[in-house]
């Protein structure tokens, strides 16, 4: 036997192995030679939930504008300028009141420092001139785009640590995300993850002014009113709603987290989110502890008080916690919200469909049956047309479906409805291919040629026909893989797995069991 031959067969043994390995966790598990993950279902075939949000991007419009209202009053105050008023009108426009001998210099600084705004209209009222100042249309639309694709990534981010197998997000339209969620058990948990926004503040309580009082009347300017929720022994009621009058002023917020962990107090304290702050926080949340010590600092999320724990000393080591009765999924999902950042605005849900696990069977069930009957009349048809050579490519079908699957399991692919498509007409180009050779090689005995030399010139002539044909074809793959959406990238997918898989088994594969016959001078006949 030659020895290029005994190469190729250990090859194909070893491929054949490997295949099995990565194939078995599929159908078994717990063998601690085996990989963890076999072949995973998508949505459509395990059931799951299918989500379209809509990020409300004129909320993140207004929070930049808000940010900018910040920026210019402290430029505004450091370079000495005067001004009476600054806010933000109903059409979000920054309107600057200031004394008629300013408004030149506040003009100036607009244009120099804040070239992402411009002085829409400018007018003298009573209190002095008035300069309004809007979003110029380029920067506007930046900031839309913006707080879509940040959202994209936060949510991916969220879902990630949440630990759903490969889960679809993905922008849809304009200013609509996608988020399809397969095998989710609590899809009410998930809508929540997905769905809070994770504004963290850092905000001071006001214990010297009358809460009730705010509550009925109005807060006083510059403080508000807002809510938590607390465990009282005294009124036997849990989760009971507790005002508390804040400054309204952000002492610091969520861009100051680097990492967010759930721990384990006291039996009172019970479990507890532990904040890690970054290098800035760091420095920020030290200045604040040290210059507040003994007042009640309220940690906000959400527009709810979470805690408001009295500052006893200063805080030097860029460690901060929240408190508040949580139960572990509750201490585990604030703290994964807070890893993967604040959405940089709210989101609402369009669509929301659930696939229940039935569906998904069905689906399954009918993707099995057909890819089985696609296959049985391939078989079938190989055998009565091509008689020995047709049970040669039946076999290398059935290697080239092994090699599909394996290579899916081995990447962790998941398999879906438009996946199963793709390896039924991946089934129809393998068989293609062996039609190809085996047609060439009985065009060559028809003219007299010796069996070696029939099947030599048939590969031969054969090969680069099947090559350019699935070369197109993969192209193709990659194309639909790169530009298209979920269901079409999964059949890319498959597709493209199935044409390099069709190369190797209808080619390599059945060329080394004619060698094999030839170089054994068994095959005095051949069967085509």
């Amino acid at each position: 036997m030659r020895q290029s031959l005994v190469i190729r067969l250990v090859l194909l043994v070893v491929c054949l192995g490997a295949a099995g390995i990565y194939l078995a966790p599929s159908f078994v598990s717990g063998l601690w030679f085996l990989p963890e993950n076999g072949i995973r279902l998508g949505l459509d075939l395990q059931g799951g939930s299918h989500l379209v949000l809509e990020v409300e991007v004129e909320k993140a419009v207004e929070n930049r504008m808000r940010r900018m209202r910040t920026a210019l009053r402290d430029e505004l105050r450091e370079r000495g300028i005067a001004f009476k008023g600054l806010e933000i009108n109903s059409a979000g426009e920054l309107v600057v009141t200031a004394p008629q001998g300013s408004t030149e210099r506040i003009r100036e600084l607009l244009t120099a420092e804040f070239p992402q705004l411009e002085v829409s209209a400018s007018s003298a009222g009573a209190d002095g001139a008035e300069l309004r100042a809007a979003f110029v249309a380029r920067e506007l639309e930046n900031i839309r785009d913006f707080a879509v694709d940040q959202t994209l990534e936060t949510i991916r981010n969220r879902i990630d640590q949440f630990g759903v197998t490969e889960p679809t997000i993905q922008r849809q339209g304009q200013h609509d995300i996608l988020v399809q969620l397969p095998g989710i058990q609590d899809p009410e948990r998930a809508k929540a993850l997905i769905g809070k926004t994770a504004l963290l503040e850092f905000k001071l309580v006001d214990e010297r002014g009358d809460v009730q009082a705010a509550e009925q009347s109005g807060a006083p300017p510059g403080r508000e009113v807002l809510y938590g929720y607390e465990d009282r022994a005294s009124s036997g009621v849990r989760r009971e709603k507790v005002p508390y009058l804040l400054e309204a002023r952000t002492l610091m917020t969520g861009d100051a987290i680097a990492d967010a962990n759930v721990r384990r107090g006291d039996q009172l304290e019970g479990l507890y989110v532990e904040l890690a702050l970054n290098s800035v926080g760091s420095t920020a949340f030290d200045r604040l502890t040290g210059e507040n010590v003994g007042r009640l600092l309220a940690i906000v999320l959400d527009g709810r008080v979470y805690s408001a724990p009295q500052i006893r000393e200063r805080i030097s080591g860029g460690v901060a916690s929240i408190t508040g009765n949580f139960s572990f999924q509750e201490a585990r999902d604030l703290a994964i919200v807070l890893r993967a950042g604040a959405l940089p605005a709210p989101v609402k849900i369009l669509e929301e469909r659930t696939v229940g696990p039935s569906l998904g069977r069905d689906s399954v069930e009918k993707g099995v049956f057909s890819f089985i009957l696609g296959s049985v009349l391939v078989l079938i048809f190989m055998m009565a047309y091509y008689r020995g050579a047709g049970v040669l490519a039946d076999v290398a079908l059935v290697l080239n479906i092994f090699f599909m699957m394996a290579i899916l399991a081995g990447f962790e692919a998941v398999l879906t409805l438009p996946g199963i498509a793709g390896i039924i007409l991946t089934l129809g180009m393998a068989v293609d291919a062996n039609v190809l050779i085996n047609e060439r090689i009985r065009e060559e005995v028809r003219n007299g040629k010796s069996p070696r030399s029939a099947v030599d010139t048939g590969y031969e002539r054969a090969i680069p026909a099947i090559l350019d044909s699935n070369l197109t074809t993969f192209l193709a793959g990659v194309i639909l893989f790169q530009f298209g959406t979920g269901p079409i990238r999964g059949f890319a997918v498959t597709l493209c797995v199935g044409i390099l898989t069709t190369v190797i088994s209808a080619v390599y594969g059945t060329r080394i069991y004619y060698d094999y016959r030839l170089t054994r001078r068994n095959l005095v006949r051949l069967s085509v």
